[in-house]
């Protein structure tokens, strides 16, 4: 009797699954060792940027409004009823241009009247010296008689003082017609102010009277219309006491508008007007600067984001701000550890195994605000081994840039931050004790 063999599918199906045991074993001691137990990797606390090149600027941001640096409140001088505009908004006008009329019915009749009365006046002078040229004879008769004694004193008195009094009235009678005169001036001067002409070339921006409306100008000249020369535009911006003594005159600024595109227009600070303005319990400075405006494509009351730049570097090498944060946060890590008796800095770094050691980089003395140079540590990432500390000179400094003048190169990985794992810890992420 022959024995029968063990089946095969059996025996291949005890070989699998020892294999996938195995495999699953394998596997799993792996991760509990990578998870628990290796070494940490160093570069993966941290996260890199690229060190770039391109334009950097340090700016003092502001909102500002555009009006046209040179206007005119054209108005009334005298009152009446506004008679025709001849203009409207938008209108291009010439100095010495009519504008509008005022009803001159009222203005004429009172030159009329004051032309009437110089005339009576002059009427009067002519009596009047005839009536002096008759004085001058009686006296001339008087003295004569006098002289052959043919009359008397008192005769001759009465001549000379008929003479005196008929030379006061013709005086009087003068000083009348320069008093009327004057009148005349003034009442034809009114009647001149009833036409209205530009006082300067430009563009009528805004009409605030209405035509037939009754301009009283007894106390106050109404304003009919603004006439503006648009061809250079004044930015006023109102800058925040604490960035106002960044500010400096002739320093340069740009600016953009809504629905600009991105355009930029360019000018220069001219003016920084010393009275503040209060809003809201915010002290703001009135800052002002004019811009060309050649095609008109600015328009008042526009509103313009102002970017005044303190300083600026064109085809420099670049880092971000958040890396010279790293450097000086892994130097206090560093200082923490060293009080501790340990040394937090990796091996081959400058200075590792010696507490202390890395102190004279770490002071990062200052040079000077906004674009003047200054000395930082920042960590490199070299292509092969540890992190390494490395002072870098740092000129130009923005919002989320910074200007490397020297110790780096384009290209090179710095340390820009801790890893997502690592944010609110100690630098290091924390083990977890493998449960049994």
């Amino acid at each position: 009797m022959t024995a029968t063999p063990a089946p095969k599918p059996r025996r291949l199906r005890r070989a699998v699954i020892a294999l996938v045991t195995l495999g699953v074993l394998g596997a799993g001691g792996w991760f509990v060792w990578n998870r628990y137990f290796a070494p940490p990797d160093e570069m993966a606390r941290y996260q890199f940027a690229t060190v770039t090149r391109g334009d950097i600027e340090d700016v003092v941001t502001a909102t500002g409004t555009l009006q046209p640096r040179d206007y005119v409140d054209v108005g009334a001088q005298v009152s009446g009823q506004l008679k025709k505009i001849h203009v409207e908004v938008g209108s291009e006008v010439k100095a010495g241009e009519l504008l509008a009329e005022i009803d001159p019915v009222v203005l004429q009749s009172r030159v009329d009247a004051t032309r009437a009365q110089l005339r009576n006046l002059r009427a009067q002078l002519m009596d009047r010296e005839a009536s002096r040229t008759l004085a001058e004879v009686q006296v001339k008769r008087q003295r004569n008689l006098m002289a052959e004694d043919a009359t008397t004193r008192e005769s001759l008195q009465n001549a000379e003082a008929a003479l005196q009094s008929a030379q006061a009235q013709v005086e009087a009678i003068k000083a009348q017609i320069d008093q009327t005169e004057s009148n005349l001036r003034a009442d034809e001067a009114n009647l001149n102010y009833a036409r209205i002409y530009a006082p300067m070339s430009g563009t009528v921006v805004s009409i605030t009277a209405r035509q037939g409306q009754t301009l009283i100008a007894s106390q106050q000249a109404p304003v009919i219309l603004r006439v503006a020369d648009l061809s250079t535009m004044t930015v006023q911006t109102q800058v925040s006491e604490a960035d106002v003594s960044r500010l400096r005159l002739g320093m340069d600024a740009y600016f953009t508008i809504l629905g600009g595109e991105g355009r930029r227009w360019e000018g220069k600070l001219r003016k920084i007007e010393p009275t503040p303005v209060v809003q809201n319990n915010v002290v703001l400075f009135n800052a002002l600067f004019d811009v060309a405006n050649p095609n008109q494509a600015l328009m008042t009351q526009m509103t313009a984001q102002v970017f005044f730049v303190v300083a600026a570097a064109k085809d420099t090498l670049l880092v971000p701000m958040s890396a010279l944060a790293a450097g000086r946060s892994g130097r206090a890590e560093r200082v923490k550890t060293a009080a501790t008796g340990g040394d937090a800095r990796p091996s081959g770094a400058p200075g590792a195994g010696s507490p202390g050691g890395d102190a004279p980089r770490g002071a990062e003395p200052k040079k000077g605000a906004g674009g003047a140079p200054r000395t930082v540590t920042v960590k490199v990432a070299p292509a092969e081994g540890p992190l390494q500390d490395r002072q870098v000179e740092i000129g130009v400094r923005s919002r989320i840039q910074a200007q490397v003048l020297s110790g780096l190169e384009e290209g090179e990985r710095i340390v820009s931050g801790m890893a997502t794992a690592d944010k609110g810890g100690n630098g290091s992420a924390p083990r977890r004790t493998p449960r049994i």
